[in-house]
């Protein structure tokens, strides 16, 4: 999967439209990125690429990059 690819899988849990995000784009900056956000954020990263994220580990994400980095 390519970095454009996760960014939009990314975009799509959040409920965004395509596009909008980048890797630096600073998840304080987008409204959307909120409690039930980071939930789905969870639910996809399981259902997509088996990967169990913590409360700490969301906590740590400060960039989409961040996001990005868990996802490979």
């Amino acid at each position: 999967m390519t970095e454009k690819e996760k960014i939009a899988l990314i975009e799509e849990t959040l409920d965004l439209d395509e596009g909008t995000l980048t890797a630096d784009t600073v998840l304080d900056d987008v409204d959307e990125y909120d409690s039930m956000a980071k939930l789905s954020l969870i639910v996809m990263m399981d259902d997509e690429f088996g990967k169990k994220l913590t409360g700490d580990v969301i906590k740590g994400f400060k960039t989409v990059g961040d996001i990005l980095a868990v996802m490979e």
